[in-house]
């Protein structure tokens, strides 16, 4: 396809690529043979298409859906996180909200992920919306993002922004999710022994209550 030439002339390699690729597409055979890392996922062959398309020093931001991250129970996925870590240094991953995207008609939980290429990754820093509560009337706004861009010439360290080594990822199998480190944990640990003894505690406490205002009610009435 041609695009009415609107590629002609077009160079190769970029100094910038900023894209949302699409997701949840499926690649047969014949597209695939054009990537070194076979995989039906579309946005894990266009992961592949941007790092070769991005001259040595050459940025990037681009919107995958968070599976990519923590898939690694296939080939291409690992083969292909492997390769941008090792050829591109990807300095930073925001994790968005669900329904971030919800007004595009996108329900995926997805990430932003920023690289240079041309040198290798040494640590990822992390920052984490993924707390914020997003639908149709509340979009994700600019406002959202004002302590990220405060910390971000330092990527400093917060309640919503950790670092990971490479020596982590790799020990991971480039499991590349973000699991903020700082968040409040709601969940209840304790074991159904230790529920079973707070309710028959309660249940103890209620019967004595009961016991008492009943003993309040048959105490002797006035002539």
């Amino acid at each position: 396809m041609s695009y009415g030439g609107l590629y002609q002339g077009a160079p190769t390699l970029h100094d910038v690529v900023l894209t949302n690729p699409p997701f949840g597409g499926e690649e047969g055979i014949e597209a695939q043979t054009n990537f070194p890392y076979k995989t039906r996922a579309t946005q894990v062959l266009f992961l592949q298409h941007v790092i070769g398309s991005l001259k040595p020093g050459g940025r990037c931001g681009i919107v995958l859906d968070e599976g990519v991250l923590f898939r690694v129970n296939e080939k291409g996925f690992v083969q292909t996180k492997r390769k941008l870590l090792d050829d591109c240094d990807l300095w930073c991953i925001v994790s968005l909200p669900p329904k971030a995207f919800v007004n595009a008609g996108s329900g995926n939980k997805t990430d932003l992920l920023f690289f240079t290429k041309g040198r290798p990754t040494e640590s990822i820093w992390y920052y984490d919306l993924s707390d914020i509560k997003v639908g149709k009337k509340t979009p994700l706004t600019l406002d959202k993002f004002e302590e990220f861009l405060r910390l971000l010439p330092d990527r400093a360290d917060s309640d919503r922004s950790w670092t990971v080594t490479r020596a982590e990822i790799d020990a991971k199998n480039y499991d590349l999710k973000a699991v903020n480190p700082n968040a409040k944990n709601d969940e209840d640990t304790r074991s159904p022994e230790e529920l079973l003894d707070l309710i028959e505690a309660k249940g103890r406490e209620v019967a004595e209550a009961v016991a008492a205002l009943r003993a309040i009610g048959a105490g002797p009435k006035s002539a």
